[in-house]
């Protein structure tokens, strides 16, 4: 690779807290690119007047988020495993790793775009989508689906790019996606008057970009990519799905929980709907921090675990998670004082208002605990026990959303059904940070006596 000698496995020194505020602050700066767009797209999408249109742009968001999350575990996969051979001065075998891992990432990611695809008649339905709202959904992911092997390779270069060390670059993937989409959403749904279509082919062109800015720096700048060898490529699948399923696993559940909330929220009507529809374009713009955080803490620990600095591992985890108590505090207060304004910003009134107006009153309680579960994730993913990632997710997507928001809204509606799912939330995420706190030692009690030395 390109870096001088010195550069390599940055995070194995320095500032712990540095290194988690940099990482963060340039990936939420890329992730933040990504959720105002899509927050525009959805507030151009409003000024259309019509609650189906943004509902129907709701159901099909949510399954793509299926697809997505598939990616993301595709891409944390290849990420661990590129960190480790860089926190251990491995290079060559971090260049191989990164290759085979394009091949499979695409091919994930094209086979869940299929899957999903001939799912889509059951599983609108499924989700209360009817009528003009089911319609809009049906073209939508029928635009944008096919794409998604393109945002399997975009996402996997930029991790790659951050485990290497390099966050400013692994910022412009998704920052100049997100710049060129800002341009294309206002121009194809109203320019063009593609209406919804015109929002999922801005999708696309945002893929393209993705894939072309992630390629230039991993190859160009790093030479972190050859040619895969198919040989390769079979004797590194099971290593890469080791991980990569449990983690596709993992990420699949914060959608599957979505999709039960739906369910649940489908019986109060379009308002509910439209209402969550908002908060989803909300969360990432206000807490999308913590997913950056997410992304931010793994190729740390992974380099540190390389390079068997247990004590580096833990502080990382500590500052992690200050960081997340503090950003989410502030974000909360924020939401809390502009909960009225927001709503007015979509332009909707009655149910919907106050149903988005409510959550931002308790939001800051599910998503402070929501960060402990990402950074615990994190930790889980890249410390090589992906299965505990995966038991926390699922377990907060079922038993911690399903019964909870039933029982919320037996008793109290919509308000009663986001109630529940935040205490849900506090629960599994305080569950989870304990436990990945306890994987620490556990590896620490394996390792060789003096490996924690090794600098």
């Amino acid at each position: 690779m390109s870096q001088p000698q010195q550069e390599i496995a940055p995070f194995t020194r320095g500032s712990l807290m540095r290194h988690v505020l940099v990482m963060t602050a340039t990936g939420a700066i890329g992730l933040m690119a990504i959720f105002v767009v899509d927050f525009l797209s959805l507030f151009y999408v409003s000024l259309l007047k019509d609650d189906r249109l943004t509902a129907g742009v709701g159901f099909a968001t949510t399954v793509m988020f299926l697809a997505i999350s598939a990616n993301i575990g595709s891409m944390i996969a290849g990420a661990a495993m590129v960190a480790r051979r860089i926190g251990a001065r491995d290079e060559d075998g971090a260049r191989r790793i990164a290759s085979t891992s394009l091949v499979l990432s695409a091919v994930i990611g094209l086979v869940v775009s299929i899957a999903l695809l001939a799912a889509m008649p059951w599983l609108l339905p499924k989700l209360g989508a009817t009528g003009l709202p089911l319609e809009v959904a049906t073209r939508f992911l029928w635009i944008t689906l096919p794409a998604n092997a393109l945002m399997a390779l975009g996402m996997s270069l930029s991790g790659f790019l951050r485990a290497v060390g390099d966050p400013r670059r692994a910022m412009n993937v998704t920052l100049f996606g997100g710049l060129v989409t800002a341009f294309a959403d206002p121009l194809l749904i109203f320019g063009l008057k593609l209406g919804t279509d015109g929002a999922a082919w801005a999708t696309v062109i945002s893929r393209l970009v993705f894939m072309g800015v992630g390629f230039y720096g991993v190859s160009k700048v790093h030479d972190l990519v050859r040619m895969p060898r198919l040989r390769e490529v079979i004797a590194d699948a099971k290593a890469f799905m080791d991980i990569a399923g449990p983690a596709i696993l993992t990420n699949i559940a914060t959608p599957f929980a979505a999709l039960l909330l739906y369910r649940v929220l489908a019986p109060y009507g379009e308002a509910a709907i439209a209402a969550n529809t908002i908060i989803d374009r909300l969360v990432p713009v206000a807490y999308g921090v913590l997913f950056a955080l997410s992304g931010a803490v793994g190729p740390i620990l992974a380099q540190n675990l390389g390079a068997r600095q247990f004590d580096r591992l833990r502080r990382a985890m500590f500052d992690a998670l200050k960081f997340a108590v503090i950003y989410c505090l502030f974000a909360w207060i924020i939401l809390f004082l502009a909960r009225h304004q927001i709503a007015g910003l979509f332009g909707v009134s009655g149910q919907t208002a106050a149903y988005v107006a409510f959550f931002c009153v308790i939001s800051g309680a599910a998503w402070l605990f929501n960060g402990f579960l990402f950074v615990a994730n994190a930790a889980f993913n890249n410390l090589g026990f992906p299965l505990y990632s995966t038991a926390f997710n699922w377990g907060r997507a079922t038993f911690g959303t399903l019964p909870p928001a039933m029982l919320g809204s037996m008793v109290a509606g919509v308000e009663g059904a986001l109630v529940g799912v935040t205490i849900g939330s506090i629960v599994f995420g305080i569950a989870s940070a304990w436990t990945a706190f306890r994987a620490i030692r556990k590896l620490e009690l394996r390792a060789p006596i003096g490996s924690s030395e090794i600098a």
